[in-house]
């Protein structure tokens, strides 16, 4: 048997093209092999238009002096930022306000309201009457109307979900086909910035009729032992005298276990196979199998499909908590909105691997998809790099936040969306939790109790396997009304007063902390006198990195890591948030410039604040963590107390300046703040070094750290976090760009504009600097440091070669780094 494979590009990229076996007559086995399935990706060579314009659809619009461009696509976030964009003068009744206020910059300031039209054209050679096509969505931001030929096929709703439609009756065979997509985003219609456009992958799935459906496999493991493992397949199916064979192989591609069937029960068949000395799939081994699923109709081949999927057993217990693989944890996990910061929503694997190579270096083993169903890229590599995750599907229910959210809805699509959210992703085993909704005003009165029922039962219908939570903010409302106790589990947005209530409330016997923290800093930003506070406002519109704001709402992170510490039946965590994200500049919503959060962990760029280093003092257990805060660049503050705190995974430390002594500090159990950090509260801010020797147990010196005051901005040092790229015109290289004094180190206030060039096989992408209030636009080559620091994005071309980057800037020595692309 002999398999000949084509490929082509016709204004699209072929993922996988059909291979056809053929052999003069019927294989040993008894069977014939024809055409398989493939998989375009209409990636390339879309026309695109800001606007509604009359008889776009029709396959003779001439669309030629439209923009050309490529999706993954986000039309707004080039800007400009605007505050008049997305007005909204509402009192937010989640952050407890009584009374309307004008918010600028809530949905991030950039022009994603009104109207949008892609068109893209594609040829399906060999197209003929025995063959299904399958257009699928994996995004479209919002409202999307299909077109195809001219023809609407279908809309869909909700901008986060995924869908398809089944296009085989209106394909031209050998011709050109011509898709147009329309979508909508009103204003009033999100709390954050929501993007704009087809901004995830668009398919075409060619297939025989008699076919695997879908998301037609579903991939279970309900037994496991040391020893051996039951892997059950189901499979829906399309078609006749069907036979259905199952290849398990190991990360390795070795053939680990076959199972055949031809007793399949009305569409689907059912198959337990067992996996001898199973892997076990954690966060700390993420070991991953495929299942190849073969389909036959009277021996002939119809259709193949193979599916990763991880061995690993999860339960949740009253008192105990999570279980995964019978070993006890606990979430340390984060929330992410689905921006990637400078180049918007557009989906990047490269940008979301990034995200989670720096959250698992802080010590974060899951992440909270909030508040909207997950990109399919980012399940991949949380199930590659190991990640729980906790899937969320919406915002609202039958009640509004916003004129035109989800509440509009919600009655006719909430069970679809739910099904194409779990029919899609439930192969994962990142995936031990659903999530049916965040902070809904459903949660007062028993018709809120009946919808979450109804939503959690919509849930199990279709994933018997995982639990169900909601984020709940009205805790005691939830509590009066039975909300709380129809959950599979509980979750308290923050709260963190009323956890021993809800304990005592809830028969569950456990509760989860879906969204905690809501800590506000600006990275490199400190302001005195340094004590806690909430909602608190300075006239730069930066908030403290002491780490001691808060919201009105929410508290600091030590106030949640002693429940999480203490209590075992509080299960984990999801901190809001890991990544600063566009919109929702609180506590500055009513003060512009401020565009986007002071939340984040870790800052827009990417770049981390203090804080990462007090979630991987208490996270990252493997490594040694010692940070000291705050710079120590202090020009006329001479004299004046300055605190210097340390957070560190060593419980004691000595702190010095200019080498005298300022006395050893030592964890203790006074105060949460006493508990998890280091503080030298009267420190004395002289300028010169500041040093910190941290103490084992034994009270040996095994660490030490210093922070040295900067002399004058000199030259620029650049940091990529790859110096290799795969030349397919995606992939991304993040550039930490640095100011340092003559002795190379880092001036910590600089705020010099840049400038950047890019040659060689690549191109620039974007920059961005972290900056709260920057109206300063990613995609154009200069941008102004903030706090001594911004990031560059250079994208690969599609041809192998070096890339150059230089950053420049007035007064300061030229930056240079290399980068190569190469093909994989």
């Amino acid at each position: 048997m002999k398999t000949i494979k084509r490929h082509f590009f016709i204004r699209t990229i072929v993922f996988k093209l059909s291979a056809i076996c053929v052999l003069f007559g019927l294989l040993c086995s008894g069977t014939i092999h024809g055409q398989e399935r493939t998989v375009l990706t209409l990636e390339k060579n879309w026309k695109f238009h800001k606007g509604d314009v009359e008889n776009v659809s029709s396959p003779s619009f001439d669309d030629s002096k439209w923009e050309t461009v490529t999706v993954p696509h986000d039309w707004a976030i080039k800007g400009p930022f605007d505050k008049e964009i997305d007005k909204q003068t509402v009192a937010i009744v989640q952050n407890g306000e009584e009374i309307a206020t004008e918010k600028t910059g809530r949905t991030g300031a950039l022009p994603y309201i009104g109207i949008g039209w892609y068109r893209n054209q594609f040829v399906l050679p060999n197209f003929n009457s025995e063959k299904k096509v399958i257009l699928l969505f994996e995004g479209a931001m919002s409202e999307p109307e299909i077109f195809l030929n001219g023809q609407k096929i279908g809309s869909w709703n909700y901008g986060y979900s995924y869908f398809y439609f089944d296009i085989t009756e209106h394909i031209r065979a050998n011709q050109q086909n011509t898709l147009a997509v329309k979508l909508t985003n009103r204003e009033l219609s999100s709390r954050w910035y929501p993007g704009a456009g087809l901004y995830r992958n668009v398919r075409v799935i060619t297939k025989n009729r008699e076919s695997i459906d879908q998301w037609g496999t579903f991939i279970t493991t309900p037994f496991i032992t040391s020893v051996l493992a039951k892997v059950n397949v189901k499979t829906k199916v399309s078609g006749k005298n069907l036979k259905m064979v199952t290849t398990i192989k190991d990360t390795d591609g070795k053939t680990v276990a076959v199972d055949s069937t031809q007793a399949n029960f009305g569409d689907a068949f059912e198959q337990n196979i067992a996996v001898s000395n199973p892997q076990l799939w954690s966060p700390e081994t993420p070991y991953l199998y495929s299942a190849t699923s073969q389909l036959y109709a009277d021996h002939i081949f119809k259709d193949e499909i193979i599916t990763k999927f991880g061995i690993r057993s999860i339960k949740y217990e009253a008192k105990k908590g999570f279980s995964l693989n019978d070993s006890v944890m606990k979430f340390k996990g984060v929330c992410l909105h689905h921006d990637l910061g400078p180049i918007g929503t557009a989906v990047n694997r490269s940008a979301l691997r990034r995200q989670l190579q720096i959250l698992k270096d802080m010590g974060a083993n899951a992440i909270r998809s909030a508040h909207n169903m997950p990109s399919l890229e980012q399940l991949e590599l949380c199930d590659e790099m190991g990640f729980l995750f906790l899937a969320e599907s919406f915002d609202e229910w039958a009640k509004s936040k916003v004129d035109n959210g989800y509440h509009r809805y919600f009655e006719t699509d909430a069970e679809k969306d739910i099904v194409n959210l779990v029919q899609a992703t439930r192969n994962h085993p990142s995936i031990v939790m659903w999530s049916s909704g965040n902070e809904v005003p459903d949660q007062w009165g028993s018709e809120g109790a009946k919808r979450a029922k109804w939503l959690q039962d919509i849930f199990h219908r279709e994933d018997p396997t995982r639990p169900v939570t909601v984020g709940m903010d009205q805790v005691e409302a939830t509590m009066a009304s039975g909300f709380g106790a129809v959950l599979d589990i509980p979750g308290l947005n923050y709260r963190v007063h009323l956890y021993e209530d809800a304990y005592e409330a809830f028969p569950q016997g456990l509760i989860l902390g879906s969204e905690t923290a809501s800590t506000v800093s600006s990275r490199g930003i400190y302001k005195f006198p340094v004590v806690a506070a909430k909602m608190k406002m300075y006239d730069d519109l930066q908030s403290s990195s002491y780490d001691l704001e808060a919201c009105s709402w929410s508290n600091i992170p030590d106030e949640d890591f002693v429940l999480q510490d203490d209590k075992p039946w509080v299960i984990g965590e999801f901190v809001w948030t890991g990544f600063d994200y566009l919109g929702e500049p609180t506590p500055y919503d009513t003060k512009w410039p401020s565009r986007s959060s002071y939340f984040g962990i870790n800052d827009l760029a990417g770049l981390p604040k203090d804080r990462f280093y007090l979630y991987r003092s208490r996270w990252n257990t493997k490594e040694e963590t010692l940070h000291m805060l705050p710079h120590w660049n202090w020009e006329g503050r001479e004299g004046e107390i300055t605190p210097v705190f340390v957070y560190t995974n060593y419980d004691s430390a000595e702190l010095f300046v200019n080498g005298k002594s300022m006395g050893i500090q030592k964890k203790n159990n006074s105060s949460p703040t006493h508990r998890y950090r280091l503080m030298w509260m009267d420190v004395t801010y002289e300028p010169g070094t500041i040093k910190v020797v941290a103490f084992d147990a034994d009270g040996h010196t095994v660490a030490e750290k210093e922070t040295h005051t900067a002399g004058t901005p000199y030259k620029l040092v650049l940091e990529a976090d790859r110096t290799q790229l795969t030349a397919d015109g995606k992939d991304l290289a993040f550039v930490t760009v640095s100011v340092v004094d003559k002795d190379g180190i880092l001036c910590p206030t600089a705020t010099n504009p840049l400038k950047f060039k890019v040659k060689g096989a690549g191109k620039y992408k974007a920059a961005a600097n972290g900056d709260a209030t920057s109206l300063e636009l990613f995609h154009l080559p200069t941008m102004k440091l903030f706090s001594g620091k911004l990031v560059v994005l250079v994208e690969a071309g599609e041809t192998p070669g070096e890339i150059s980057l230089e950053v420049s800037g007035k007064g300061l020595k030229t930056g240079r780094i290399n980068l190569d692309t190469i093909i994989k």
